[in-house]
């Protein structure tokens, strides 16, 4: 994987592209979540990148994507995103988002519809307005301070053993947000900016209708928020094939990467 840099009017994005791959009929977009980085999909990047072409980023302000202004909104990323894929020639993209990332997937979605050849949603949750409630709306603005006063090593243990089950995906959340160990400013301005932006792009009522082949998965063990709630209602509504992952929480991915790669890989071919 080589490691690059795209510049914005409010920072530069670090990503990370393979050079060369069997099979070139689609490429792999990889989105973290919230707070995380590109290492929470080193288990998808290993399996796939002599296989796919494959892209994974720190997200705007995340990691090595810093420093950045918070001036921008989940349509601006998605269409950062597309500029770089644009760049690196992905002409059939398949965006692989992990709760946030998710997210912005189906921004890129709405804006870009005839260019996205594949959705796979890990643990994320539907855009539209009607999944949501206004108080849930109210506290995702809200989220900053709850961040900054919250006790460092309360949110470290939570935000570590809140999202994996396994061993492996405990540790992994726990290096990256190490990161921002001794700076939880940091932290919470990364964490308040995306639930605010989060709930800017709900509250815009758009389709955000996912036009291609789609899947979403769910840890059994999702513990994150409504997410076990918001994908049994997206799956009902839209008809989008769920699996659901046994013995996984919210990023499902570390926690059984085996699995999750396979379907993946069901999708992408």
């Amino acid at each position: 994987m080589v490691e690059k840099i795209y510049e914005t009017p409010c920072g530069c994005i670090h990503y990370w592209v393979n050079d060369a791959a069997r099979n070139n009929r689609r490429q792999l977009v990889f989105l973290p979540g919230l707070t995380a980085d590109h290492r929470l999909f080193d288990k998808q990047i290993e399996y796939f990148e002599d296989k796919y072409p494959v892209f994974v980023w720190d997200a705007p302000g995340h990691a090595s994507s810093w420093p950045f202004r918070f001036d921008f909104d989940l349509m601006d990323k998605a269409k950062w995103l597309n500029e770089i894929l644009l760049r690196e020639n992905y002409d059939h993209p398949v965006i692989i988002g992990q709760s946030m990332g998710g997210y912005v997937g189906q921004a890129y979605a709405q804006l870009f519809p005839d260019k996205l050849c594949g959705f796979v949603s890990i643990d994320s949750a539907p855009l539209q307005r009607e999944y949501v409630t206004g108080l849930e709306i109210w506290l995702l603005k809200r989220m900053e301070p709850v961040y900054r006063h919250y006790p460092w090593k309360a949110l470290l243990r939570s935000g570590t053993n809140g999202v994996a089950v396994s061993e492996y995906g405990r540790r992994l959340m726990h290096e990256i947000m190490m990161v921002y160990d001794g700076d939880q400013d940091r932290y919470a301005r990364i964490s308040g900016h995306g639930f605010k932006i989060l709930a800017e792009a709900m509250e815009a009522d758009l389709p955000y209708a996912v036009r291609c082949p789609a899947l979403l998965i769910c840890g059994e063990k999702d513990r994150a928020g409504s997410c076990i709630r918001y994908n049994k209602a997206w799956h009902k509504k839209t008809g989008i094939p769920i699996e659901w992952i046994k013995e996984a929480g919210h990023n499902s991915n570390t926690d059984a990467p085996d699995i999750v790669n396979n379907l993946i890989e069901r999708m992408a071919d």
